[in-house]
């Protein structure tokens, strides 16, 4: 028998005071109403929502623990320990996957034991069949099968009789072979190439030495043999600098020459000269004999061609028997042509070893001049002072040379960093061409 709740209580209710958001646990209710004056809209429109909340708290206590927490006893719940453990600390592990949050939520499960179901009666899902088998049997049955999105399979098509298609090896050696392990990959071992590095040979230092001379108070023999030694490289930079002048003059004066000789219907590299009529006419009156026109060889008779190729024949002859010869007395001098190829052999090879020893020993000293892919390594600049600009003292010394250019250009002479020459910018040799739109052009008359 329901209570009819007063006046006072139905007032205070709290559907009355606004409308409240769904019960988080069951199915959506409503529980307010612009009118409660029947018990059909009170009892339908009853909120039961802290009734719900405790009997899932029941709910959930069973789960863990088995049975509802008031009907357990106290010696149940609580358990009281008058002496701790001693040998807790020495029992537990210092690391226990069992001590993590993530371990304790997934360890949470329920007491209640699961439901028992039924075994289903279909025969296909009571046998060991393979999914080849479940097809052929249902197409042996002319039963419809299902394939990719629901489509019914035509069992007419290639493929879909009730034959037993083999399956390729491949896919059935599929997932054995490992692609990543050891043992299956055969590849081929790179072979170390037989030149050496230049690298490995160079001992110059990252920081050379600088020379005596270059102090700020040198020794007047050291001053004088680095200025002999700045001397001659400028003065090989020069003749250099000259030659290369000197061959590009000969180029150009070759091309303005190839042009101006360059003539219609003239072969390059000849002359022509124009000689008038009159001129002709006077060479020939000083009686100058003109050249004799040269005939062209008539043809040769039967007689002079077997003649011909008798000579041809026994100069043939000749030849051979003058090899023949050679051959004979190659053949008694064989020990001595070997004795002589010997030594030759043995001289090239000493010839060889000491190029080596000798391109070795100048590797040692860097690559400084030596041409190295596309480019040559610089050989570096010699800062010196002259004579009067030394000032023998510290305070007034002034900073010479460039200590990135040097790093640099040590760098390059270990065969650490390839030569490069600096790659200036260039500006653009393309002009930016500029349209106007046709809905710019009337710009001014559509305002």
């Amino acid at each position: 028998m329901a209570v009819k709740p007063t006046t006072k209580a139905m007032h205070n209710s709290p559907s009355n005071k606004g409308k409240k958001a769904a019960s988080s646990i069951g199915a959506p209710a409503q529980h307010n109403q612009s009118s409660r004056k029947g018990k059909k809209a009170w009892r339908k429109n009853v909120d039961i929502g802290d009734v719900e909340v405790g009997m899932e708290e029941l709910r959930e206590e069973e789960r863990v623990t088995g049975s509802i927490l008031q009907k357990k006893t106290n010696e149940e719940l609580f358990q009281v320990d008058v002496k701790g453990d001693e040998h807790v600390r020495r029992t537990q592990p210092k690391f226990s996957k069992a001590l993590l949050t993530s371990t304790k939520i997934l360890a949470q499960r329920s007491a209640v034991p699961a439901v028992i179901t039924r075994t289903t009666a279909n025969p296909l899902k009571r046998k060991n069949l393979t999914y080849e088998e479940k097809g052929r049997l249902l197409r042996m049955g002319k039963r419809p099968r299902k394939g990719p999105f629901n489509a019914v399979i035509d069992h007419t098509e290639m493929g879909a009789g009730s034959a037993m298609l083999e399956v390729s090896e491949a896919a059935k050696n599929s997932g054995t072979h490992d692609v990543w392990g050891d043992s299956s990959v055969q590849g081929t071992k790179v072979k170390h190439p037989k030149t050496p590095n230049p690298r490995s040979l160079i001992a110059l230092p990252a920081v050379p030495t600088p020379h005596e001379g270059t102090s700020y108070n040198p020794l007047v023999t050291s001053h004088l043999e680095l200025l002999r030694t700045a001397h001659e490289i400028e003065e090989r930079r020069l003749k250099e600098t000259e030659k290369l002048a000197e061959m590009k003059r000969k180029i150009d004066a070759a091309r303005t020459a190839a042009v101006l000789e360059d003539a219609e219907g003239v072969a390059r590299g000849m002359t022509v000269q124009l000689i008038d009529d009159a001129d002709a006419e006077l060479e020939a009156d000083d009686g100058k004999e003109l050249p004799p026109v040269k005939k062209m060889p008539e043809r040769k008779t039967k007689q002079e061609r077997r003649k011909a190729s008798r000579l041809r024949a026994e100069k043939r002859a000749l030849a051979e028997r003058a090899a023949r010869k050679r051959m004979l007395a190659s053949v008694d001098s064989a020990k001595a042509l070997r004795k002589a190829f010997g030594r030759n052999l043995a001289a090239r090879e000493r010839l060889r070893v000491q190029k080596q020893e000798k391109m070795q020993e100048k590797l040692r000293q860097g690559l400084a001049g030596q041409r190295l892919g596309k480019h040559k390594v610089p050989e570096g600049e010699v800062d010196v002072q002259l004579g009067e600009e030394l000032t023998e003292s510290l305070r007034a010394l002034k900073p010479e040379g460039n200590l990135f250019r040097d790093r640099f250009l040590s760098m390059q002479h270990r065969a650490l960093i390839e030569p490069r020459v600096p790659v200036l910018p260039r500006r653009r040799k393309m002009k930016i061409k500029e349209y106007e739109k046709h809905s710019y052009k009337r710009f001014d008359r559509d305002q």
